[in-house]
């Protein structure tokens, strides 16, 4: 039988670093480094460690999704506006064959029609979307469960 290590990466894309600068009502308010501590405490809560990356490059947000089927057992990819364009991105996460959920602290549903349309559709395991950093309890319960790390 093998052992799962229950490690969740965490991967934030563009414009993360200055979270707490965007429009609360529609982001939260919160600085991604609160944003973490959240998601940390919740991980743990459900026995899973997360592993948090965030870059404004493209090509770096590829780079870790490429390393990260070897860093993690699992994945929660917010990769902001590129979620609704990026291909090569789209491409990184299915190479990683990790179980994932795509994740929005904003409803990308209820805003501009271009933000309806994810290249990560079919590659996840679920999408999470509207409900602010609660949205990440939710798909951190979807991993555990996944994982077999919750009942």
């Amino acid at each position: 039988m093998t052992t799962v290590s229950n490690r969740v990466a965490v991967l934030h894309g563009v414009n993360f670093d200055v979270l707490e600068r965007r429009d609360a009502a529609i982001y939260g308010g919160l600085s991604l480094s609160e944003l973490e501590r959240k998601i940390s405490d919740w991980a743990h809560d459900l026995s899973l460690e997360p592993i948090f990356f965030q870059t404004n490059a493209e090509g770096e947000f590829c780079e870790y999704l490429h390393r990260s089927a070897d860093l993690a057992d699992s994945a929660i990819v917010n990769a902001g506006a590129w979620t609704h364009y990026s291909r090569a991105i789209a491409d990184a996460l299915e190479l990683t064959r990790l179980p994932a959920v795509e994740v929005h602290l904003s409803d990308v549903e209820a805003r501009d029609d271009w933000r309806k349309l994810s290249v990560f559709d079919g590659l996840v395991l679920g999408k999470v979307s509207g409900k602010g950093p609660d949205g990440y309890r939710e798909a951190l319960a979807l991993l555990a469960r996944e994982l077999g790390a919750a009942s």
